[in-house]
């Protein structure tokens, strides 16, 4: 581990805030109340049929459930505005409206977040129309606001979080902090579990067969291409080397670092599509076995015929891909990231 101690004040009060942070609550305020009028409108019984796979736009938070989720966050993203410049309490008391206004727009971000899991199926079928998931447009720009509104409410929290407690308002770390100076051992076990669940997912389909499978097809070469490298690669490149720095073999770019954004913003999009959207899955494959259903009444028909226990390895299979892609995320942030302009952390 490297200790990293902070800069000297005069120098750090030059640097200033992220300007994101100054503009990430009242755009989720603005937004969730937007679309929190939208699903009003829609939950008077002027919603649109067919706007995904299983009739409803969200999933978790529906119909009025998503009225008052997005209400919730509209108060927590207007909260965080206002409060944003306001220090007018005792030490006691802001720290427990802290806590509490956290906890809720926290909370609420996660909702929105989930409850746009479908947004995953949307952003695929969008990309790749031969596999033949189809594509619901408005219920694709209905979760794309849902997530937007969420991913804001978070950022907004985020950046009360750090303005409120005793650290770097910029950065948010405390007091000293440990660099990882190479990559740690869970780091490579969670990238090698990453690749295996992808590896599972591959033998899954090969025991069912690919024949009557929406993959086998020409125009799905290049999703394929893009599904294996997603879950063998990627997960690779956050713990070897030649994720940060490019290889002798690549021509023009031998020697350069990788840019961190290049391995890091797909592999956090990724694991977060799959752990979000395939836990919430493999959730309900377990409340609808509880109660002695079949969780997937049509998998024996249609142009697809694909037995339930394919369903028991290739949905938990998703998960753990993205779980251990997601761990090794962690690692890879806090291996690369740059030192803090501010505190210098």
């Amino acid at each position: 581990m490297i200790t990293l101690r902070g800069a000297p004040q005069d120098e750090a009060r030059r640097v200033r805030d992220p300007k994101w942070t100054t503009w990430t609550a009242p755009a989720a305020s603005a937004t969730a109340t937007l679309y929190g009028l939208l699903q009003v409108y829609w939950s008077l019984g002027h919603r649109p049929a067919n706007l995904s796979p299983v009739g409803t736009d969200l999933v978790a938070f529906t119909g009025w459930g998503g009225v008052t989720l997005c209400a919730v966050a509209a108060i927590a993203a207007t909260t965080l505005t206002t409060l944003r410049t306001a220090v007018a309490h005792s030490a006691v008391r802001v720290r427990v409206r802290r806590r509490g206004l956290l906890v809720v727009a926290w909370a609420a971000s996660f909702g929105m977040v989930a409850s746009s899991a479908l947004l995953l199926l949307d952003v695929v079928g969008a990309l790749a129309p031969g596999l033949g998931i189809r594509f619901y447009p408005v219920g694709a720009m209905s979760r794309a606001a849902c997530l937007t509104s969420g991913v804001l409410l978070g950022l907004a929290a985020l950046s009360h979080q750090r303005r409120t407690r005793a650290g770097c308002a910029r950065c948010g770390r405390v007091g000293e902090v440990r660099r990882l100076d190479r990559v740690p051992r869970w780091a490579f076990w969670a990238a090698y579990v990453s690749m295996a669940g992808c590896l599972g997912r591959i033998v899954a389909q090969y025991c069912v067969g690919f024949g009557p499978s929406p993959l086998h097809s020409a125009t799905a070469i290049e999703f394929e291409i893009g599904f294996v490298l997603g879950g063998t690669l990627l997960p690779m490149a956050l713990v070897h080397s030649w994720g940060r720095v490019w290889p002798r073999w690549v021509p023009v770019l031998a020697g350069r670092p990788v840019p961190r954004r290049l391995v890091l913003w797909p592999a956090a999009g990724i694991s977060g599509g799959l752990v979000v959207y395939f836990g919430l899955m493999l959730l309900k494959m377990i409340s609808e076995r509880l109660h002695g259903r079949n969780p997937f009444p049509d998998s024996g028909s249609g142009p697809v015929r694909l037995p339930e226990a394919f369903f028991w390895v290739a949905v938990p299979a998703y998960w753990i891909w993205g779980v251990g892609m997601a761990v090794a995320a962690v690692a890879f942030h806090r291996l690369t990231r740059p030192g803090c302009r501010r505190c210098g952390r």
